[in-house]
């Protein structure tokens, strides 16, 4: 027995609210070159954030994001444990990675999020192109939305600069880090 599955029929038509990130549906995670010749993909285990969603008026939607930075992991424990050290996130100083936004854009199913994005004391803007994925009322009865979303970054400008060089040229991490955002929120109850 097959069932088949049509999307556009689970979909809500009106997802304006209040969301929750639910961090057990969701990933917040990077890539980055190693060596220059593969990529190390990572991960936040612990996170939180709240989204206001206004389909009517974009611009009145708001985003902001708490990042636990001694959640990171790579799968290597020895990995992580530098990026933790004050090489890099210096995740006792500086316990949380933070977004706050500050102009929302829509374009479709197409959603552009400006805000400002820190990182130690370093606060700069980034635009995160985010991609509507589905909506759709969960077996418990709660509004989910899913939104899936990347940017590249150069980790220099938030004065993430530790490297080594590699004696064919070249160092060992890349500056340039893409940032990957896979979403599901729930709206909060009325």
């Amino acid at each position: 027995m097959s069932i088949d599955f049509d999307p556009s029929t689970t979909a809500v038509t009106d997802i304006a609210g209040d969301y929750t990130i639910d961090p057990s549906h969701s990933r917040l995670g990077f890539v980055a070159r190693h060596a220059m010749v593969t990529k190390v993909r990572g991960q936040f285990s612990e996170f939180s954030g709240t989204a206001r969603i206004d389909t009517a008026t974009p611009a009145a939607s708001k985003v902001d994001l708490a990042i636990k930075t001694a959640s990171v992991s790579t799968g290597s424990p020895d990995r992580d444990g530098h990026l933790v050290s004050p090489d890099f996130f210096d995740a006792e100083t500086f316990p949380e990675i933070t977004f706050t936004s500050t102009d929302v854009t829509r374009d479709g199913s197409d959603w552009s999020i400006t805000g400002d994005l820190t990182i130690k004391s370093t606060t700069k803007p980034v635009t995160i192109v985010f991609e509507e994925t589905g909506s759709a009322r969960d077996p418990f009865g709660n509004l989910r939305v899913g939104f899936e979303g990347a940017v590249t970054v150069q980790r220099k400008d938030w004065d993430l600069t530790w490297n080594a060089a590699l004696e064919t040229g070249g160092v060992l991490v890349s500056d340039k880090i893409k940032l990957e955002f896979d979403v599901s929120a729930i709206q909060n109850a009325s």
